[in-house]
């Protein structure tokens, strides 16, 4: 597949950079220590139209796609995972709307999220399951022109922030094919937070604990129709699988370009790190799995613009989004490696990078159930190689 990319693209990568150095390169450290959103960066992203990039333009945003939004989020991770995160949720909490909902929740939530009048988040983990997303909990039941929503989410990125969420609940008692979506207002009552956890990384962007009690709201505000709302998320994680894998894609580049840039400083035994051959390995090792995971994640976040994110095409999502976070685990470790004992110490970016970059490895599916989504494609004869 051909990857040069379009002006469009090369605009919004360039913001993007632009953005990245300039405002949040020198916040990722402070929102590390401190574990505070960065409501500034928010706005900074909205104010660039970054929110909206996946949006249609018929609901305010620039429909530019998730190729595009995949870009931003490389360019942002070089410097900071919880800004990148920021930009994922613009796509993680508005796909179900996008993908499911009715004309009246695309104008009503679509067109505010597009340029950051509110923020969402997007609600399937649960305390007893999580890969297992199928046999969730939460119910739902029907009284009169509303629905009446008991239920606990766990791990819900931005949930504490959140001006709405899309909240996966069963209506019915029959499995996946019972469960249906709804959007929930934070302000509803019955809505509460009570507790956001404390992370090993990705600091910035709070974990919240979501738990619903007899929160009521309109029938108006389901997404689809009943039982449609497992498939709904499904194609939502599909979609946003290559951006996750940006996540990583980033990180990589900007671990290893900190640590080039140190190799070429740092001198040992009478000459610069970077004149050292094991040093140089592991400098080029970094550089082919990047570009190896660069192609993958921008062949599936292209996947997903041409509308090719069903079981078909799955595989290739899981597939990047499985080699890209894990390949940015392992340069994070080998830049860290790099620097030895300076790369232990929160005088360097790179434990923050490492210990953001384990994240990825478990969120929006983990990577074993990545690889049983691959192998199944495989078995049943649906991918080959030969």
């Amino acid at each position: 597949m051909d990857y040069e990319l379009s002006d469009a693209h090369k605009l919004i990568r360039d913001t993007a950079r632009r953005i990245a150095r300039e405002k949040v390169a020198p916040r990722a450290a402070e929102m590390d220590e401190s574990g505070e959103y960065p409501h500034d960066i928010f706005a900074v992203f909205a104010e660039a139209g970054l929110l909206g990039l996946t949006i249609p333009e018929a609901y305010g945003g620039s429909g530019a796609g998730f190729l595009a939004l995949a870009l931003a989020v490389e360019e942002v991770a070089k410097h900071c995972n919880s800004s990148a995160l920021i930009l994922l949720l613009s796509a993680l909490s508005t796909q179900p709307i996008n993908l499911g909902g009715s004309e009246e929740q695309k104008q009503e939530w679509l067109s505010k999220s597009a340029v950051g009048a509110t923020k969402g988040a997007f609600c399937l983990t649960e305390p007893n399951t999580g890969s297992d997303a199928a046999n969730l909990e939460s119910r739902a039941r029907r009284d009169g022109d509303d629905y009446v929503i008991e239920g606990e989410k766990v791990y819900i990125s931005g949930g504490s922030v959140a001006d709405y969420i899309c909240f996966f609940a069963k209506t019915a008692d029959d499995g996946a094919s019972a469960i249906s979506g709804f959007i929930v207002p934070t302000e509803s009552p019955g809505f509460s937070v009570p507790r956001c956890d404390r992370k090993m990384g990705v600091i910035g962007v709070p974990t919240a604990n979501i738990v619903l009690q007899e929160c009521r709201v309109s029938a108006a505000n389901r997404i689809g129709d009943e039982g449609r709302g497992f498939r709904t998320a499904m194609l939502t994680l599909n979609t946003c699988r290559p951006v996750v894998g940006a996540r990583g894609l980033g990180l990589a580049e900007g671990c290893i370009a900190y640590a080039l840039d140190y190799a070429r400083e740092r001198k040992t035994f009478g000459k610069a790190l970077v004149e050292h051959q094991a040093i140089q390995f592991m400098l080029a090792d970094a550089a082919i799995e990047i570009e190896a995971a660069r192609h993958l994640v921008y062949h599936a976040a292209t996947l997903v613009d041409q509308g090719k994110y069903d079981r078909e095409h799955a595989p290739y999502l899981s597939m990047a989004k499985t080699f890209a976070t894990e390949m940015g685990n392992r340069v994070a470790s080998d830049a860290i490696q790099i620097l030895g004992a300076q790369g232990y110490m929160k005088d360097h970016p790179l434990e923050r990078h490492y210990r953001d970059a384990r994240q990825l490895m478990i969120v929006e599916g983990t990577s074993q159930i990545q690889r049983l989504v691959i192998a199944r494609a495989m078995i049943l004869g649906e991918i080959g190689y030969w």
